[in-house]
């Protein structure tokens, strides 16, 4: 009977073994990539060239997209976009691989610009050109209503908005819509003023703030191609 029990004891003890090492084998999981610094927005002039990076650890591979499309040939931690032209302007992603295993960064956005004198005004008009995002809501009386936008900013680095250029004696200073009548535009300055019209918005003179930023409004269908806004009377 004693020989019976120290058997069972032995084969027991065996099973237990396999159980606890089965149990560590399957929770064993190979190491992902570890994103430590994420490609950031870049906005630069027709011609020029961009550059969007990504830092990461544990990595042995990159994918840039471009809209959510792979970049051929944009299989490594940075991607320079040369001569951009506003078919390149959109968002840019890239997708870090550690094996099989991938791992996305946030989606950076390209904008490009141009600058040219309007020979009725004598103003250097910017024409800045942005990718717009769906996204519905709804904002008071304006803009209202609205199923997308764009964003048109400076990045911090280049400061933050685009300045009212007050050198050559402008005194209007408007963001405008030249492409369709449905549109609201809204302004914000860096020092909290604002105001929102429907195609185009003035800032007041004398400007409040330094900079502003500017957003056009989509009120019933989102373009699915890059988008102009045109600056009178600001600095590029």
């Amino acid at each position: 009977m004693k020989k019976h029990i120290l058997s069972l004891i032995i084969v027991t003890a065996v099973a237990t073994s396999v159980a606890v090492g089965q149990t560590s084998a399957i929770l064993v999981q190979p190491e992902f990539a570890k994103i430590l610094l994420q490609p950031e927005d870049q906005l630069v002039p027709i011609g020029s060239n961009a550059t969007f990076t990504v830092q990461a650890i544990n990595a042995d591979g990159y994918q840039w997209l471009h809209n959510g499309n792979p970049i051929a040939g944009g299989t490594n931690s940075s991607l320079t976009i040369s001569n951009a032209t506003v078919n390149d302007v959109g968002y840019y992603s890239c997708e870090v691989f550690k094996g099989f295993e991938g791992v996305p960064t946030r989606a950076a956005s390209l904008q490009v610009f141009t600058s040219s004198i309007d020979p009725q005004t004598g103003v250097d008009p910017v024409v800045v050109f942005g990718f717009p995002l769906p996204g519905s809501g709804s904002q008071g009386s304006c803009p209202g209503p609205y199923v997308g936008y764009i964003n048109y900013t400076k990045t911090v680095q280049q400061g933050w908005g685009w300045a009212p250029d007050t050198s050559n004696g402008n005194t209007l200073f408007t963001a405008t819509d030249t492409n369709r009548m449905d549109t609201k535009i809204q302004y914000f300055g860096a020092y909290g003023d604002g105001n929102c019209n429907q195609t185009s918005a003035t800032v007041v003179n004398p400007p409040y703030s330094p900079v502003y930023r500017f957003t056009i409004y989509f009120t019933n269908n989102v373009p699915t191609n890059p988008y102009a806004i045109t600056l009178d009377g600001f600095k590029p």
